[in-house]
């Protein structure tokens, strides 16, 4: 597995073209106010455009000291330095693994404590689970607070939680253990992106790390 730095997962954006901003805006965004990863998902595009973004933005993320995930499309992942990939149950996380090499950062989304086991045995790095069920991800079923918490006790490894995360509950996920915050609408959707990321950095950045005193 990579040497993941579990604080690199504290504010984590996912872009999204759905809200009127370009995926590459909202990322450059993430970056600008404070965000500690970025996820490039993107299903709409074909491979040559989502090579070319994943490109430009996998450059703008290692300049700027973040974490760079690309959704789903491994091979892209593959092909670029200092680039990580995210995956649901329907990739094999061990074949994933084995695609990207040791040294790439691995995130896995799961259900319940034991695809986490799973995901961890095949290679994870980090894990993402859902919170709270939200039309971003109509297909994601939210386990609430309580399925942060199992999944990183059965696992061991950081969990990301994603859906309907904002400033008015990320507390309570980061209370439940988890690493960080995944959001896609909380910054996408703002209205100021920008000063999105950068509230949201400011209220985490004021809440434990898992683990710590």
């Amino acid at each position: 597995m990579a040497v993941l730095d579990p604080r690199s997962l504290r504010v984590y954006v996912v872009t999204s073209g759905g809200f009127g901003r370009g995926h590459r805006e909202v990322a450059m965004a993430a970056i600008e106010g404070g965000a500690t990863a970025v996820q490039l998902r993107a299903p709409e595009l074909d491979r040559s455009r989502l090579q070319a973004l994943a490109a430009e933005l996998s450059l703008a993320c290692r300049s700027a000291g973040v974490l760079f995930v690309v959704n789903d499309a491994v091979e892209v992942a593959a092909s670029l330095e200092g680039t990580g990939a995210h995956v649901g149950q329907d990739e094999d996380p061990a074949a994933v693994r084995e695609a990207l090499g040791s040294d790439r950062v691995l995130g896995v989304s799961v259900a319940d404590a034991g695809q986490a086991r799973a995901a961890a045995t095949a290679g994870a790095d980090y894990l993402g689970v859902t919170v709270w069920s939200t039309s971003t991800k109509p297909d994601a079923v939210g386990g609430g607070p309580d399925l942060v918490r199992s999944v990183s006790e059965a696992s061991g490894l950081p969990v990301v939680g994603i859906g309907g995360i904002g400033p008015g509950n990320a507390s309570q996920v980061l209370d439940a253990g988890a690493a960080g915050i995944a959001v896609i609408s909380a910054v996408a959707a703002a209205k100021d992106p920008v000063a999105a990321t950068r509230a949201l950095r400011i209220l985490v950045d004021a809440h434990e790390m898992p683990g710590q005193p």
